[in-house]
């Protein structure tokens, strides 16, 4: 990485941090509400019986009411446990066992699977910084999502989960960063490449 790429992402992966650290509860209250909806419809147009989420972390587009509705509908849901090497494992989780995991960010509970279990489902969910226009994610900097993507030979369709506004005209790229497949945000879905 350049350093100038470097400090492009860090400002404006810092400047994300503080749009959603200034949001009101008003503003989370209405986008969670509207989030759920939108993954239920992706869920539902698609006929998903099993996808890869994440447990929100605060500031972050909230899938939890999502996870709950897609616990209630028997969907099978993997979550991500973080591993010292940089790689994801997964469990299966009924998203009301939580611990902190790595970093501070929260993880599920649950038998945990190798890195080859999400390649059985039927889509990703993953969180983002933001999403360019193009279908590059810039994620948070630990590159856990870009090293699982890219060691997959199939991969089932991925989307990125974000607020509509960090829906943006470019992001920085690196060799490394995995593109999306679309995004989904509170208020609309968009596929870039099926």
């Amino acid at each position: 990485m350049t350093a100038d790429l470097g400090n492009e992402k860090r400002a404006l992966r810092a400047d994300l941090r503080q749009r959603r650290r200034s949001r009101t509860s008003t503003e989370r209250d209405a986008d969670s509400s509207s989030l759920t909806a939108t993954l239920q419809r992706f869920v539902e147009e698609r006929q998903i019986t099993s996808v890869a989420v994440y447990l929100s972390a605060p500031d972050e587009p909230d899938v939890r009411p999502f996870l709950n509705w897609a616990f209630e509908q028997g969907i099978r849901v993997l979550l991500p446990v973080t591993r010292e090497d940089g790689l994801l494992d997964w469990a299966v989780g009924d998203g009301a066992s939580e611990r902190e995991g790595l970093f501070g960010m929260p993880e599920v509970v649950g038998e945990v699977l190798s890195p080859l279990a999400i390649n059985d489902v039927d889509a990703i969910l993953t969180p983002a910084a933001a999403v360019g226009h193009d279908g590059v994610r810039m994620g948070w900097g630990r590159g856990y999502y870009d090293k699982t993507l890219g060691s997959m030979a199939r991969r089932p369709p991925v989307y990125a989960v974000v607020f509509d506004a960090e829906y943006l005209e470019e992001v920085p790229r690196e060799p490394h960063d995995e593109p999306v497949d679309g995004i989904i945000t509170p208020s609309r879905i968009i596929t870039f490449r099926s």
